[in-house]
């Protein structure tokens, strides 16, 4: 009792020095961590129905455990996949201020959709990790923010979170449009260090990243996991980028 209320008058001290702003626009809200009424409506949370493997959303309700075109043409070498929004014009300010403008600050507060995007993962993870940087990208910019949502959601669940699990062994160019581009592109780039593969073992990784697209940063570190000896992988990211997908596609 004393500590929930020592907490409550800690937020609103905080409240008096840096009152409560919008995470997506910055406007005034009324309590830290929240988006203001039209961000809020502009933001798409992504619900069922979705892709039982992919997460990709259905436009249409389909039976538990459907499919969508791609992954039954091509199934994606993670084995499910689920994300907390729509990239797009609503979103796309507040992901690239937390990836590239030192807003770490939004850390927790996504920690909370992923949480509930990601429950039923979580709960069956026997490890959490992010999706790695090279050295000297993390040197440049300081912080890997698929770490920061990792760590967090590790936390929250209780998880054991593993940073240093999966490494990226070679610094990839920017990613161009195009499965197959991306997938040549991070072809060998990560490895399970050799004193790090009894980490994964026999064990069911929950991989976390900020934003999917093609879906090939993740399933090169999937493969990587997998032939270090997991037994499963599964993804969580914050963001999907949802476009048109040919049976081909599976969707970062």
């Amino acid at each position: 009792m004393v500590r929930s209320a020592l907490t409550r008058l800690a937020g609103r001290a905080l409240d008096l020095v840096l009152p409560p702003r919008c995470l997506a626009c910055g406007e005034a809200v009324g309590e830290q961590g929240t988006l203001c009424p039209d961000c809020w409506a502009g933001i798409d949370f992504l619900a069922p129905p979705l892709c039982a493997r992919c997460g990709f959303p259905f436009e249409f309700d389909a039976n538990d455990g459907a499919l969508c075109a791609a992954c039954q043409a091509r199934p994606p070498v993670f084995d499910r996949a689920r994300a907390v929004l729509r990239y797009d014009a609503a979103s796309r300010g507040m992901l690239l201020a937390f990836k590239h403008a030192d807003r770490t600050d939004l850390a927790p507060y996504f920690d909370h959709w992923l949480a509930r995007a990601g429950a039923e993962f979580l709960a069956e993870a026997d490890v959490v990790a992010p999706v790695p940087l090279h050295w000297t990208r993390l040197f440049s910019r300081r912080y890997n923010q698929a770490a920061l949502l990792a760590h967090a959601a590790a936390k929250q669940a209780g998880r054991p979170f593993l940073g240093d699990v999966l490494v990226r062994r070679r610094r990839t160019k920017p990613q161009r449009s195009g499965l197959a581009a991306r997938t040549r592109n991070v072809a060998g780039a990560f490895a399970v260090p050799p004193g790090r593969r009894r980490a994964v073992e026999d064990r069911r990784v929950l991989l976390v990243d900020d934003v999917r697209t093609t879906g090939a940063t993740l399933e090169a570190c999937a493969r990587t996991l997998k032939a270090a000896g997991a037994k499963g992988v599964d993804v969580l990211t914050l963001a999907l980028v949802v476009r048109p997908r040919m049976p081909n596609q599976t969707g970062r």
